[in-house]
């Protein structure tokens, strides 16, 4: 279900959320469907490349004009000069956002037949919602258990011919847009264990830290250790009861809202004072990314042979060099190679799941820590996974049978934090500096970077430019 929930992710980010920030939707009405198929066709397997199908996609999007609405396209700076990609590449990318709109409809069947719902697919204590047995018409029986290996090859078809070409031939046209690089230092929680959460050299995805872009040593990160991860909140709208601004541990972690900016609406934030609501999450005190450029870096740094093979894959078709991925482009490029490599976990997860079946090992639940009456009156605990943005953490303090306190560091607050007390900017501040913008009132620039980190805020987001004034809104309500 894991490999499941990330594989989509990663499909939906790029082709809902990041793929039109470097295609131009309108330039498509110019392009030759001859031409486009032609392309489509050296570059990939796919089957839907004809020139009546890119004939009849023009169609559509011209009657979208005409109409006077771009409906799921009208937000967009298309004719921006920072677009680069010919008439006929943009045709061939939006053929493939309507197709993946339909193809995320399929993948997340597997989540319904085992779990029930999606998204947040459900899982209860010691297993999961639905049982198995061959032999039953209401249970995941064969002819589910067929269907899923069905869409898992459908899924690694279409991240193969689909997901990795595009990505490859958009960045083609952008190989000198090596901005958004940021921090250099990259933590990855690890996750898809073959044994066990604690046998950490068995995770599928390692866990490690890597500092500097320093390929040649990776250090450990351990949750559980108080002196590693810590929250600050010397620039973000909180207190602490010790009425200090220092970092603690999320098993000491409070979260006490103060806000102390002017009343909105106002001209701008001092952002040498408190200017974020989100914390400041810190590593031994040192800023990191997270997300899939973190996982891929630190599994090819400790010798995972299929990402080796396919990082080399993707530079040497871009003919550029290793330094390339410390950038937005590489980021964008690190989670297509998460989503191919993720896509292989759903299939050896299948394979294990099926080979247990045959032998009649129908368990999917395990009653030992199922009674509450078993459970100890006083205990910490954290659960930590390696979600489609990043390293994911829950911690909490159990005190006399009840929570007593609950923290959760999420992947967009380390990649969003503000800066900390020693003046040292998160991910996305880091990555955002020193990227050139033609136009402060069309940022497109920035968005390419922001997006490349799947950002997840679940507030109002404002973009403000030197002087204060107000670009854009987006608000949620």
């Amino acid at each position: 279900m894991n490999a499941t929930q990330q594989t989509q992710d990663h499909l939906v980010h790029f082709y809902y959320l990041h793929a039109l920030d470097w295609v131009d939707v309108v330039s498509a009405l110019k392009a030759d469907p001859g031409q486009a198929s032609a392309i489509a066709q050296s570059i990939s397997a796919w089957p839907k490349s004809s020139v009546g199908y890119f004939k009849d996609l023009q169609k559509r999007l011209v009657a979208f004009v005409e109409s006077g609405q771009l409906g799921i396209f009208s937000n967009g700076y298309w004719g921006h000069p920072a677009y680069k990609l010919p008439p006929e590449v943009n045709l061939i990318a939006v053929a493939h956002y309507l197709e993946a709109l339909d193809f995320q409809k399929e993948i997340v069947k597997i989540q319904t037949v085992f779990d029930g719902k999606n998204p947040h697919p459900n899982y209860v204590v010691g297993g999961m919602a639905c049982a198995i047995d061959p032999n039953s018409d209401t249970a995941i029986n064969i002819e589910r258990l067929n269907m899923i290996k069905k869409i898992i090859d459908e899924t690694q078809t279409f991240i193969d011919q689909v997901y990795i070409p595009d990505l490859i031939a958009i960045a083609g046209f952008y190989k000198e847009w090596l901005y958004g690089g940021g921090l250099g230092n990259f933590m990855s929680y690890g996750d898809f264990p073959e044994t066990t959460l604690d046998d950490y050299e068995k995770l599928l995805w390692p866990r490690g830290i890597i500092m500097g872009k320093d390929l040649t040593t990776v250090l450990d990160v351990d949750p559980r250790d108080m002196s590693q991860i810590k929250e600050e909140i010397a620039h973000s709208w909180y207190t602490y009861s010790n009425g200090s601004d220092q970092g603690l541990h999320p098993w000491e972690g409070e979260t006490n809202p103060k806000y102390t900016a002017p009343k909105p609406p106002f001209e701008y934030l001092d952002t040498d004072k408190k200017y974020s609501w989100l914390k400041t999450p810190r590593w031994k005190d040192q800023p990191v990314e997270v997300g899939p450029l973190a996982s891929v870096l630190v599994a090819y740094a400790k010798g995972d042979s299929m990402i080796k093979d396919t990082v080399g894959m993707v530079l040497s078709k871009l003919e550029v060099g290793p330094e390339a991925l410390y950038s937005t482009l590489g980021r964008t490029a690190a989670r297509g190679i998460e989503c191919k490599q993720t896509a292989g976990f759903m299939r050896h997860f299948y394979d294990e799941l099926v080979a247990n079946v045959k032998t009649g090992d129908y368990q999917t639940f395990n009653s030992e820590r199922w009674e509450p009456l078993t459970w100890p009156k006083e205990c910490k605990g954290f659960g930590y996974t390696e979600a489609p943005r990043g390293s994911l953490g829950h911690w909490i303090r159990i005190e006399n049978g009840k929570i007593g306190d609950y923290q959760i560091v999420v992947p967009s607050t380390w990649n969003a934090s503000p800066r900390d007390g020693r003046g040292n900017s998160g991910a996305y501040e880091a990555a955002l500096k020193g990227t050139p913008m033609h136009d402060p009132s069309q940022p497109l620039e920035i968005l390419r970077t922001v997006h490349s980190f799947d950002p997840c805020l679940a507030c109002a987001s404002h973009v403000f430019d030197m002087n204060g004034n107000e670009i854009t809104k987006v608000r949620i309500v």
